[in-house]
Order: C-alpha cells, then structure tokens, then sequence
C-alpha cells in the first residue's frame, strides 16, 4: 500500500509540472516547428535550425520537431542547413509572448554554400550528452556487405562497439553483457520481444521503412523502464506523402517488397495530410539452398521467416500527427540439427501521436500498442518447451523547452500476461502463468551552463504484481573542453520484472521464452535476507569524443554494470517445493529460481572516418563478465556466461567509385576470442528409475549420464569472418532504378565451431562461405 501512495504522489507532481508548463509562456517569443524533405514530406532529422548571426538555434529531433525559446523581440533570419539540401532562408519577426510554428521544407540541391555547411552530428555532438547511445540510420546499415542481397539491421548491430554476437544460426546479440531479455526494443514505441530471426543474419525490420534507430548500450536516461542492461528505440517512416513509390527485390536468401504513397498529398505545407507504407519480406532459403548451398546441407537450411509491417500517417496543419500501425513476424525450423521443430510468432498494433498545442510550448506525444508472442521448440534429447507473452503499453510524455534547457516528463503502463511449461532433465515440470502490471513515471532535465550538459533524471517504476517500488535516479553529463574533445559521463539505477525462460548457462539456445513475476525464489542469498524479486542493476560509464579532424572521429569509452540481483531458471531442482521437502532438502534442489549477481565491465574504442567517397568504420572491445551462485552448502561460485567474449575486433569499409557514384565496394572483417563452455569429464551409466520403486535396475535400460565439469571453464577457438560485397546501380529514370549486389559471406571459408555434441563428438560450424546475388527495383 505504501508504494501505491508513493507512485501516485509522483504521478500527482508530474501532473502538477503538466499544468504549470501548459499555462506557464516565456516573456520572449518561441519559434517552434517541424523540417521536411519537400520530395516525400518525410522529417528531416538532426539538422540545424538556427537564427542566422546570433547563438539561438536548435537541432530537428527523430520527427523533424524544433523548437527555439527565449528569443529576444526583433526580426530575424532563420536558416535550415542540411548536407545534399539547399539552405532555406526565411525572415521571422518574434514579438513579446509571441509562439510562431513552421512547416519547413527543404529542396534537395546541386550545390551547397560552403560557410553554411554545418554538419548536424558536429552540432549535435555538443549539444547532447549522447553517452553509450549509437543513432543509427538506413544509410548506415546501407554501407555493410549486404549478406543474402539484403542489407539488415541485425547485421549493423554486430559492429556496434560493446555487442557480442553469439552466432550465424540461432545466434543472438549480447550487449555490454546484458543478455537478450534485458534489453528493451520499441517500435515506434511498441514493444517487441524478438527482435531477431533464427538464422541470425536478420531482422524482423526492413530496412527501407527505417528512419532511426537509437542504440543506448548503458547509461539510458529516466524515460525508459524495465529493463536492466540496455535499449533499442526504433523509429519507422510515415510515406511518401507526394507520390506513390516502393521497391520490389529478390536474392537467393529471400524477398521483399515495399509500397508507399499518399492518401491525402501534401500541399506546398497547407493544410494537413496523410500517407501509407507497407512491407513485407520473406525467406525462401529452405528451398533455394537445396539449389544453392546444397553443400552446407543436403537437406536444405530450413530457416523460415515471414515480416509484414503497415502504417497509416496522418498529419495536421500545424504538423500535429498520429499513427496507425500493426505487424505479424513468424519464423519455423523445421528438422535442423537437433531440433525437431521450433516456431514462434508475433503480432500486435497500436497507435502513436505528437501535438502542439496552439498556445502552450509545450510538446506532447503518447502511445498505445499491443503486442503479443509464442514460441514453442521440440528438441530431439530433451523435452518440449513453450513460452508466451502478451500485452500493452501506455505512455504520455510533455516536452517543455525553455532556451537551451528542456524539461521532459512522463507517465508508462504495462499490463502483459506470461505463460511458461518447461520439464527439466529429471522429468520435473515447471509451469508458470502470471499476469502483471507496471506503472512507471519519470521527470528529466537538461541544463547547458556553458562548456557544461548535465542531464539528471529520476525514474519510479511501481511492480504491482510484486507490490514493489524502484526508485531509480539516473545522471548523464558532458564537458565540451575545446572544440574538438569532449568527456562524458552517465550513470544510474534500473531494475526490471521479466526474466528468460532459458538459463543463461544454455551454450546454445533458440528458446526465447519469458516469465514475469517469479516468486518460488530462495529467501537468502551469499548469506543475506532476499527482499525483493526484482532484477537490478547499476551503470557507470565514463567516455571521451575525439576529433582528430573534421572527418576522423575517435571515441573510447569505459563502462561497468553491476548486476546486483538477477534470476535465473533452476536446472538443477530435484524436488517439489513442499512443506515435507522444506525439512529434507535445502532451497537449490527445490526452487524453480535460483538467485545470482555478478558483473560486467568493458572499454570500447571506435573510429570513424567519412569523407566523400570512402568510409571506414573501426571497433575493438575489451569485454569481462562475470557471474555468481551459490551451491547446495551455500557455498558461492563464480562462472563466465556463455556470451563473454575478451577480445572483439570489427573493421568496415566502403568505398564508392563511378562518374555516377554508380558502384559500392563494402567489405567487413569480425574477430572474437572464443567463448567459455562447460567441459565433459567422462560418462556413466545412468538409471533413470522410470517405473519408481518396481524398477528393476538389473534389467532395465539405462541411460548414458554425462559428467561435466565446472561451469564454462573451457574455451572455444577464436572466430572471425570477412565479407564482400559489390553493388551496382542502373538509373532508368528520375524515380526508378535498379541496383544489382553480389556478396560473399565469410570468404576464406574460416570453420568457426558453433558447438560440439557431447555424446557423438560431432562438431558443428557457423555458416561456411555463402556467395549471394540479388536485384532491388525502386520506382
């Protein structure tokens, strides 16, 4: 009851912030408004808008939103910069208590002023803390060998600093050594809880639809929730709101399609309007690898997927919009290795919404969504899992701007309900059905004192289904020292309710179930009284951004999570949790849930070179993580997860040639140092007493045990792949053309180990080399 009064008491202050900053308008005037591309009417993100001579000015956010405030009274020039678009120059007279909005449009230009070329990601640079967070965007992910024809957001992610991927086939990313399940992915505010498919080369996302993605590996500020080690918040495009376009491609790998257009058009910046966009993409590798890579596997590589995306845009006169959106994302395996069958499914919609309103300064977005997921996996040597998730997610958020400074503050609900069956290796089953709510309410700052960002924020999430609060204040701050170095810091507490319905032990593992709620949990652990059933942890991260030049950009960054509780699934529980049992046999041989802690800590280094036809794009991380458990005399032991990598290097580069820029050459080269895994000693005969105490153990069969050693004491070899690829482009006409790729995965045909059976000593390798070709048709 206490923390219930507590949430709402910080829900009432928020409310009181709304009302206040609602009425409350600057005794100078406001110049606010959205930049768009004038060709799609699509926002035109993180450009400068900026009064021209003075220091008044602000950067376009993911929506193209500006908002410049405390301008003195006078009549000025206001300018919009942005490479490969003519500079617009307006004159604006701001008088006293005065809100001007403007729609903005910007042409695309044959020439650019060189004294006006202001690169938003210079201005941005020091202007936000932008600590541990990567924006990504399509024409990044663009410039990677494009395996299987398809260019895919899951593949960008594997360059990223401080991500570890674990594998071509069923492999899944670890960030920072958070594992799958602590990382939150939105879209377009809308959660996903598989974000990848089983052959881990893609995405459930087209990229083509993309418009943003920002990756926070640490460090995120009070407007996320939930979650313990990091976030993804992707951003999809509204349509073309001038003319009908898409594109239709085709690989060995797979297909897609993509169709956008207007419904209401755009009309020189009157009046409102609205638009579509729909994609969908498909793989039929199990079926053209039988006539491709027939060698990889007679059988075929039965990786089956399905991705339909839709959203409906419409927009007002003054750029107030909402969205309408829904997805269906299926994958199978079908009799691959020693999986029988393995499928899940998701599918969900929802609705987002950003207002101006005429008299406030105040910016308001929200959303509403439902998502729901199943996934169900039969193996061969050990038993049938099935796992579901399904729920909503309700958020309001105000963005209040006063000159430099901003104020944003925000409600979250969540309800979803989870459904878990799983038998361990002793026959015993562990079934668990939950429905949960989450309440969460935040309030964040921004302040510029000079050289000085400092971005505290404060974060309190409500487990109602645990009757538990977190209170999590959070820091992120930034010292521009000259023009060209910066340091940086952010930091801060989180916690989070959902756990995996696999344990982290698991070497190789396509289950992605969850579980919220656990509450068959020890009560001690390393000695002391458990008082919640929340996982936790705190960040610490402290980087520095180099300019070596205006083209060369060098940033190194240190960073340290300390889980300080997790939970995990009990794979070694023998005995029901009854009263009987508690007398007998101590809580790790009864407990569904074991408790660990541990940590991770890292440095990353990335450099980034850009200049006109060539870009290099270098990382290196150095990577530990540790956690603990207690065995059965309470005894605590340390282990590495499956997913610690030391050593993680990944080089890229692309260079375009051509009178028309009309080639791509991109290549990109991956090494790790290998991961731990759990040794075999040797084996047994192992009586399984199927028929209890009439067993006859001199006559039955007997199974073969397996005697393994310490967790995740052996390593596996070193891993690293080098791709290529060649793209090539065919202008028809001012809106179609056709882009033919040729690409090669891993084309020294390096045999990285994927696993090793235990009982058949058989190894099985990661994806040999894998030529790939296809077309892209853009009209």
């Amino acid at each position: 009851m206490k923390s219930l009064k507590l949430f709402l008491s910080s829900v009432s202050i928020l409310l009181f912030l709304f009302i206040f900053s609602s009425n409350l308008l600057a005794q100078e005037g406001i110049i606010r408004g959205f930049v768009y591309e004038k060709e799609t009417g699509e926002p035109v993100i993180y450009t400068n808008v900026y009064l021209y001579k003075t220091s008044f000015g602000a950067a376009t956010d993911v929506n193209g939103y500006f908002a410049i405030s405390k301008i003195p009274v006078g009549t000025y020039s206001l300018m919009v910069t942005y490479l490969g678009f003519d500079t617009l120059k307006m004159e604006v007279n701001v008088r006293d208590n005065e809100i001007i909005t403007k729609k903005l449009y910007l042409e695309k230009g044959t020439y650019m002023l060189d004294q006006v070329q202001i690169s938003a990601e210079w201005e941005e640079a020091r202007t936000e803390t932008r600590t541990s967070v990567i924006k990504i965007t399509p024409k990044q992910i663009k410039q990677l060998p494009a395996i299987g024809g398809q260019p895919d957001f899951a593949q960008y992610l594997q360059v990223l600093p401080g991500v570890v991927f674990t594998g071509d086939q069923g492999g899944q990313l670890y960030i920072r050594g958070g594992s799958p399940i602590q990382n939150k992915v939105l879209l377009d505010g809308m959660i996903i809880y598989n974000p990848f498919h089983s052959i881990g080369l893609f995405s459930v996302f087209d990229t083509d639809i993309l418009r943003n993605a920002d990756v926070y590996t640490g460090g995120f500020g009070a407007e996320f929730g939930g979650r313990v080690s990091s976030v993804m918040d992707i951003t999809t495009r509204d349509g073309n709101k001038t003319r009908y376009s898409g594109k239709v491609g085709a690989s060995t790998f797979g297909a897609n399609v993509m169709i956008e257009g207007p419904i209401k058009k755009q009309k020189d910046g009157k009046g409102g309007s609205s638009s579509f966009i729909l994609s969908a993409k498909n793989s039929y590798l199990e079926q053209s690898s039988k006539i491709f890579y027939e060698y990889i596997n007679e059988d075929g590589l039965p990786f089956n997927y399905t991705d339909i995306y839709g959203k409906i845009s419409l927009m007002g006169a003054n750029g107030s919009k909402v969205n309408f959106y829904g997805f269906s994302f299926n994958d199978e395996v079908n009799k691959y290795q020693a999986i029988a069958d393995y499928r899940w499914e998701s599918y969900g919609g929802g609705t987002n919404f950003l207002v101006i309103p005429g008299k406030s300064p105040v910016l308001i977005e929200g959303h509403l969504a439902y998502s729901q997921y199943k996934i169900s996996l039969e193996e061969d040597a050990a038993p049938p899992r099935e796992s579901s998730i399904n729920g909503f997610n309700l958020g309001f958020d105000f963005t209040y701007f006063i000159g430099k400074d901003e104020i944003k503050y925000g409600v979250e609900i969540l309800g979803f309900t989870t459904d878990f069956v799983f038998s361990n290796s002793v026959g015993l089953e562990i079934q668990q059905k939950e429905n949960t709510t989450e309440l969460g309410a935040y309030i964040k700052y921004k302040k510029t004192a000079g050289k000085v960002l400092i971005e505290p924020s404060f974060r309190l999430q409500w487990y109602a289904s645990l009757s538990d609060v977190s209170l999590e204040p959070r820091l992120a701050m930034k010292y521009n020292a000259t023009d060209k170095f910066r340091i940086k810091f952010a930091g801060g507490f989180y916690s989070q309710n959902l756990i995996s319905a696999h344990s982290d032990r698991d070497v190789v593992n396509l289950f992605n179930g969850f579980i919220s709620g656990p509450d068959n949990l020890p009560k001690t652990f390393n000695g002391k009284k458990v008082t919640h059933a929340l996982q936790k942890s705190q960040h610490a991260i402290l980087g520095f951004e180099i300019e070596l030049s205006r083209n060369v950009v060098v940033n190194l960054e240190g960073y340290y999570k300390n889980f300080s509780q997790l939970t995990n699934l009990n794979r070694n529980k023998l005995f029901e949790d009854n009263e009987v049992n508690a007398r007998l046999y101590p809580e790790v041989l009864r407990k569904d849930f074991i408790i660990e802690d541990g940590y991770a800590t890292g440095v990353d280094f990335t450099l980034k070179y850009d200049y006109k036809r060539f870009y290099l794009w270098a990382v290196y991380s150095l990577g530990y993580v540790i956690r603990r458990y207690e065995d059965v005399a309470g005894n605590l032991h340390t282990y590495h997860p499956h997913y610690d990598r030391r050593h993680n290097v990944n080089l890229l580069g692309t260079y375009v040639v051509g009178d028309k820029n009309d080639w791509e050459f991109s290549v990109r080269w991956n090494f790790g140092t290998g991961f731990p895994f759990t040794l075999t000693q040797g084996y047994y005969p192992l009586e399984t007493f199927n028929q209890g105490i009439y067993t006859d153990y001199t006559t039955s069969n007997e199974d073969l045990g397996i005697l393994y050693a310490d967790i995740n004491t052996g390593r596996l070899p070193t891993y690293h792949r080098l791709d290529v690829s060649v793209k090539k482009t065919f202008t028809l006409g001012r809106y179609t053309k056709l882009e033919a790729n040729f690409s090669v995965t891993n084309l020294y045909d390096r045999d990285n180990i994927f696993y090793v059976n235990r009982i058949t000593g058989e190894r099985v390798y990661q994806l040999p080399i894998m030529p790939s070709a296809g077309l892209m048709f853009t009209f």
